[in-house]
């Protein structure tokens, strides 16, 4: 390892030093060439000007909203949801009360054919229609949840590797790195959320909860282009789409350990990044301070790769979890849903196999998330997961499959999906004693949940309000 640890070298060989040299003097033994009055090569009076060519770098960023909008933590959000509305432009129309009336017919009539096909009951509070604006703006809550972890990781590696005199010396530099840190994130995940926007149909449409507890939500605008070109009516799809949603509604409400799980999962994912800075410092070798002037040599530095977060066998372990979890979610949804729609849908099994292939070709959905969390969201064993909780719904019933979900220990893992024969045998046979006691659990539950919401009801009533109700 050289004395110039991150490759701020003042080699008279490079010709670039020489001309700095001959400009600044000799180097002196600064280890990043930032010493006082120019001595290693690097004249701090320049720091204005390469600032200035980074600004112009980023400065979609922070257009409209001052130097980039308040920022308390790794990622700027501020600049993430301007970017993510400037995408949608300023012709995102309100829903019509039409539109709304449409939506909420569609919602109570799937709640109605769920009712036969699940034992869980009704899980959402209120069905809503939102806009693409709608969308960002309450899902923003779970994107902070799910970026921050990786902003943060990120972030504390690069000053945990520097030296500590490095650390004292680049004290304000740092703080001022991460704020153009967080300025990047923001923008990044702003123009991955405009584009994400646009296409999804409902707040379960990529399998996380991204909407708030208890609220079902479609989006027209999407739903309506979406359509397009498909043989079924908008609005038979529409009522396919709710009960899409009102079945995972049913699910993230009355399993309790779920939504934590499957957050949980992304979060350990992103927690478990790791980064490789021997590659980091081999290439540091060759950096030249002067180069960060030069926005096109900086974006080839970057684009070689060497700052990629490297894979460990506890991301590997997490993405196989959130892979399972994931794709049993779908399966039981797709299941419950072919149940409940049956012949009411003629075009119902051709819905769900558009839906699948546009899952699993990698929509936005999954570019989003590779993007920002490292991770591509795209379980591989839907349809496995489907078969198997089709079978279990035909061999058990539907009382013992929906108590599968009683604890996270009873559910199936990745290798029950390749051969589900066995955990199917332990749920009708001998493996049924340990089903009694959670699916107890799980009926007090769902009791407790009714009794609760009856008496807030009656309490509402008392008062005079008029509560959604939970088709509305």
């Amino acid at each position: 390892m050289s004395d110039h640890p991150f490759g701020f070298s003042n080699r008279d060989d490079d010709e670039s030093g020489k001309r700095r040299d001959e400009a600044n003097g000799p180097g002196g033994s600064d280890p990043f060439g930032f010493g006082a009055g120019g001595t290693g090569g690097f004249d701090p009076s320049q720091l204005g000007q390469m600032l200035t060519q980074l600004g112009q770098m980023i400065s979609g960023m922070s257009q409209g909203g001052g130097p980039g909008g308040a920022q308390s933590g790794p990622v700027n959000y501020d600049v993430a949801k301007r970017l993510a509305r400037q995408q949608l432009g300023a012709s995102v129309a309100p829903i019509a009360a039409k539109t709304s009336s449409a939506v909420a017919d569609a919602a109570h009539l799937a709640e109605l054919w769920l009712d036969g096909s699940t034992v869980l009951p009704a899980g959402a509070n209120k069905t809503v229609a939102w806009t693409a604006n709608d969308w960002i703006e309450e899902t923003l809550p779970t994107w902070k949840r799910l970026c921050d972890p990786v902003a943060e990781q990120i972030s504390g590696m690069w000053t945990a590797q520097l030296p500590e005199e490095a650390k004292q010396f680049a004290g304000p530099m740092v703080g001022m790195l991460g704020q153009m840190g967080g300025l990047a994130f923001g923008s990044q995940l702003g123009q991955a959320l405009g584009q994400l926007a646009k296409e999804v149909l409902t707040s379960t449409d990529i399998g996380l909860p991204l909407g708030p507890a208890g609220t079902a939500a479609l989006l027209p605008s999407a739903i309506a282009s979406f359509s397009e070109g498909l043989e079924q009516p908008e609005s038979e799809i529409m009522v396919f789409l709710a009960a899409r949603e009102a079945a995972h509604q049913r699910l993230f409400a009355h399993v309790p350990w779920l939504r934590q799980q499957v957050l949980g999962a992304v979060e350990a994912y992103a927690r478990g990044i790791k980064m490789d800075f021997s590659a980091l410092e081999d290439a540091a070798q060759n950096i030249d301070p002067m180069m960060l002037s030069d926005p096109s040599k900086l974006e080839e530095l970057l684009s070689q790769g060497t700052f990629e977060p490297q894979t460990t066998p506890e991301q590997k372990a997490a993405l196989e979890r959130l892979e399972t979890l994931l794709a049993l979610i779908e399966g039981w949804v797709d299941v419950v849903v072919a149940d409940a729609v049956g012949e009411r849908l003629p075009g119902a099994t051709a819905l769900s196999e558009t839906l699948r292939r546009r899952r699993a070709t990698g929509g936005p959905a999954e570019q989003t998330f590779a993007t920002l969390v490292g991770l591509e969201l795209r379980p591989r064993k839907v349809r496995e997961a489907s078969a198997l909780w089709r079978r279990l719904t035909d061999d058990a019933g539907m009382e013992r499959r929906d108590g599968v979900w009683a604890h996270p220990d009873l559910l199936p893992d990745s290798t029950d999906l390749d051969s589900p024969a066995g955990f199917i045998d332990s749920v009708i046979g001998g493996g049924t004693g340990a089903f009694d006691d959670p699916l107890a659990q799980l009926a007090e539950t769902e009791a407790r949940e009714r009794d609760q919401a009856q008496q807030d009801e009656k309490k509402s009533d008392d008062t005079g309000d008029d509560p959604e109700s939970d088709h509305s």
